[in-house]
């Protein structure tokens, strides 16, 4: 498709956008809500219950990727991405307007959780059909760009998230926040569905052209078709999901700054949310950038040595930050870490869709990515919270990721070259030869 508009990357873009909102939104009150959900005599054994919560909806993800996914191949991206959207809207208003434990009791944490596994369960089919949305109404040479507005959404989502916080934090009181401040965060997110729901209405389906360059047989694929399918990519499937799990640790990681200031550093909620915001304001150009490199230079080398750069620069951050904790050494190391770890976020993602034949992609890509996000995403604020009790050490949260990132960079070292531009001049080479 040549016809794809800016309203279009928009409207795909959109539930990304709420769905990272909602997760930035319940990582910066994470807090608060177990105060308000999960009472505790131990500030710790509340917060890791709230956190648990938060990596609930993780459970739901593949359930979702698969449901929802394979809706998406067989029914077309556009009423796949409705759906998601009317899911994801519906769990972060829940999440808004449950009454506390002191209100309904018991009631109160089994429907946060509940809220949590509704929007993992959208979000795990979400980021398949838009995904494959985007690659098939791209055209060729800037499917790296088109897929890099659906990464930035995501951290302009997460810039807006953070501002509510530093807005919230500079308006309310302490009592405010605990009592009813985190849950004007959720509404503002949940005001966007009608109008994301109304943009998803108008986009054209692209799962029929995506069709019909493999020839009819994609539009009968069995599940045992399917299955075969899924066999000879599985090279590609499992470096994906381990490099999709480095890159979740990474975005996580950076997710719990507000807690890991406060709890660790000492520092203010203030100069947690200015940290964090800071991250992705950095982040916003730096993916746009990596996207549109790989467009022109191949998604391989934008992935390969991008990483290498943010693996190389993680724990002199995390030793400067922690031995001179400040808001200023907190956002000038966030900014410098966000940029490092962004140019990839565009350039996997495509280079991963375009591996994927059509007849499988949503599906298959949602599989991929809701598998890594399941294992890794929901369980990395707890295993730092988890380190840095056990050892002490403000450098915990550094040695986990750097450990994710290095496996991740021999998965990139593996992973195929699939941008156009540079298969063209691999056939061309070898023509030459011939």
């Amino acid at each position: 498709m040549d016809g794809l508009k800016r309203s279009h990357i928009f409207a795909a873009a959109i539930g990304n956008a709420l769905a990272f909102y909602d997760f930035l939104t319940y990582a910066l009150f994470a807090i608060q809500i177990g105060h308000a959900f999960f009472p505790s005599d131990s500030a710790y054994g509340s917060l890791m219950l709230s956190l648990a919560t938060f990596g609930a909806g993780f459970i739901t993800r593949p359930i979702g990727a698969a449901v929802l996914g394979h809706y998406a191949d067989r029914a077309g991206r556009r009423p796949a991405m409705m759906l998601c959207f009317v899911l994801l809207g519906s769990a972060i208003a829940l999440m808004a307007l449950i009454p506390s434990y002191r209100t309904i009791g018991i009631a109160a944490p089994l429907l946060a959780v509940l809220a949590r596994m509704t929007q993992g369960f959208a979000l795990g089919g979400e980021v398949g059909a838009n995904t494959a949305f985007l690659v098939e109404a791209a055209q060729d040479r800037r499917r790296g760009y088109v897929v890099s507005w659906q990464g930035a959404s995501q951290f302009i989502a997460l810039i807006v998230g953070s501002l509510v916080g530093v807005a919230l934090t500079a308006l309310l009181s302490p009592s405010q926040l605990e009592t009813y401040g985190w849950r004007i965060a959720f509404l503002l997110g949940a005001a966007t569905v009608p109008f994301g729901y109304w943009m998803r209405s108008r986009l054209p389906e692209t799962v029929h052209a995506a069709r019909a360059e493999i020839g009819d047989f994609a539009q009968s694929t069995t599940h045992s078709e399917q299955l075969r399918i899924v066999r000879r990519h599985a090279r590609v499937i499992v470096l994906g999901i381990i490099v999709l799990a480095s890159s979740t640790i990474g975005t996580y990681s950076f997710g719990y700054i507000v807690t890991y200031a406060q709890n660790t550093l000492h520092l203010s909620a203030r100069s947690g949310f200015i940290g964090e915001l800071a991250n992705y304001l950095v982040t916003v150009p730096t993916v746009l950038l990596g996207g549109y490199l790989s467009d022109r230079y191949g998604r391989w080398p934008v992935n390969v040595w991008s990483n290498l750069a943010f693996l190389v620069a993680i724990y002199p951050v995390f030793a400067w930050v922690a031995s001179k904790p400040s808001a200023d050494t907190l956002v000038l190391g966030m900014m410098l870490l966000g940029v490092l770890s962004a140019f990839l976020n565009a350039s996997f993602i495509a280079g991963l869709a375009e591996a994927l034949p059509p007849n499988v992609r949503a599906s298959g890509f949602a599989i991929v990515y809701s598998v890594a996000i399941a294992a890794f995403g929901g369980t990395t604020q707890l295993v730092i919270t988890w380190l840095i009790h056990i050892t002490g050490s403000a450098l915990a949260p550094a040695w986990y990721l750097i450990g994710a990132t290095a496996v991740g960079q021999v998965a990139l070292l593996l992973f195929p070259e699939t941008a156009p531009v540079r298969q063209q001049r691999y056939s061309a080479a070898a023509a030459s030869v011939r």
